[in-house]
């Protein structure tokens, strides 16, 4: 028998449970005070539900039912939601705010930062256009980093109309495709020696050469706006233009840059894109964007924007920040003198909230005090019939309980 746990996957022992735990608390409760209502998805749907290239296909685990059903252990939560919304919300005042925090599966190369079972918590919007609704967005996944006390942590702002702009001028199908693929691998050399050999216009080449140096602040846009090769990549920039001004009335333009450069994997997405990082890691702990045509595979034509953050990736960056907290020692660990006293002294505390322990091996004082110093409880309390005694983990110990 392997008793070791499959590639890509993890256990989460109690200390580290725990923290995961309280993250998800804070991050749901800064979701709920933006409105944002929560929903759970299943954690397969039928294969069907998600459209994918071969490559995409590659990543995911499939498997047959027992009626011959095709199933998905699902990739991403975006799609489960647009179907969400155009079945059982279809008929909800729009726009919806939603928000999940669950596990997804994919089958990539196990490295840092990256599993094959991980754990996202996000947001949709549906049924919003609005550049207000896009910088809503971004500004949440700012907010969520700021209040779980990441330090550095900076949002780039792409738009996928800019890039689709700068290719429409390129005639061939597979040349797009391979232009689009070096940008998503950040393949500077490859992108450099494709375009230099193509037959593409010399201003779309010399474009495409200075399109991953277009990164900055709000003053690159007037830049990016001069060097837009037709309407569709004006429109672009007159759109990350809008969607920065609302993010400096967040108060965050600080925080903020624009990466002409970004692509997607996913082939769903329609406008804005956005990715969160730290300069202390190489893998982004936030993405997403506009994705305003999704919905429409199920009959619906709401457009919607949304970002998906990674959990164990926001732990490890905390922890890489000596950020992650220390277990304190709390709680109360109960000799039960009295076995009728001792449970009712341990209800009467659990009812307050407080972490109770009774023993149940017969344990003398001394031993007592040696395991609650083990499992970091902060006191030993002997239960009799006449008292609640405390019992000195140290030294000139307060004796009240």
């Amino acid at each position: 028998m392997n008793l070791r746990t499959p590639r890509g996957v993890k256990d989460f022992l109690p200390p580290e449970a725990e923290w995961k735990l309280e993250l998800e608390r804070k991050i749901r409760s800064v979701f709920h005070s933006w409105g944002y209502q929560e929903v759970i998805s299943p954690t397969f749907e039928f294969n069907g539900l998600f459209t994918q290239d071969s490559g995409e296909e590659r990543q995911t685990y499939r498997f047959f039912d027992q009626n011959g059903d095709l199933l998905i252990l699902r990739p991403d939560l975006t799609t489960p939601i647009a179907r969400i919304v155009a079945t059982r919300l279809k008929d909800e005042v729009k726009p919806l705010r939603l928000s999940y925090i669950a596990n997804v599966f994919r089958y990539d190369e196990v490295q840092v930062g990256f599993q094959r079972e991980f754990y996202q918590a996000g947001v949709e919007l549906l049924g919003s256009s609005s550049a207000a609704a896009d910088a809503e967005a971004a500004a949440l996944a700012v907010t969520i980093f700021n209040d779980v006390g990441v330090g550095g942590f900076k949002l780039d702002l792409g738009h996928t109309g800019y890039i689709q702009g700068i290719l429409a001028e390129c005639q061939s199908p597979n040349t797009r495709q391979k232009i689009w693929q070096l940008l998503l691998k950040k393949d500077l050399v490859g992108l450099r020696n494709l375009v230099i050999t193509s037959d593409l216009p010399d201003s779309i080449k010399g474009l495409l050469l200075k399109l991953p140096h277009f990164r900055g602040r709000e003053n690159l846009l007037e830049q990016a706006y001069a060097s837009a090769p037709n309407q569709l990549a004006r429109e672009a920039v007159a759109n990350l233009r809008q969607i920065y001004q609302f993010l400096n009335a967040y108060g965050l333009g600080p925080q903020i840059e624009i990466d002409l450069s970004i692509v997607k994997s996913l082939g769903y997405y329609t406008g804005m894109v956005l990715e969160g990082y730290v300069p202390q890691v190489g893998f982004t702990l936030c993405s997403g964007g506009r994705y305003d045509q999704l919905g429409q595979r199920f009959d619906s034509h709401l457009p919607a924007v949304g970002f998906a953050l990674g959990l164990e990736r926001l732990m490890l960056v905390l922890e890489l920040q000596g950020l992650r907290p220390e277990a304190e020692p709390n709680g109360v660990f109960v000799l039960p003198h009295s076995w009728p006293h001792a449970l009712d002294y341990a209800a009467r505390k659990r009812e307050e909230g407080i972490r109770v322990e009774v023993d149940t091996e017969g344990r003398t004082e001394a031993e007592a005090v040696s395991y609650a110093r083990l499992r970091r409880f902060s006191r030993v309390v002997a239960v009799d019939a006449a008292a609640a005694r405390h019992v000195p983990l140290a030294e000139k110990e307060d004796q009240s309980c």
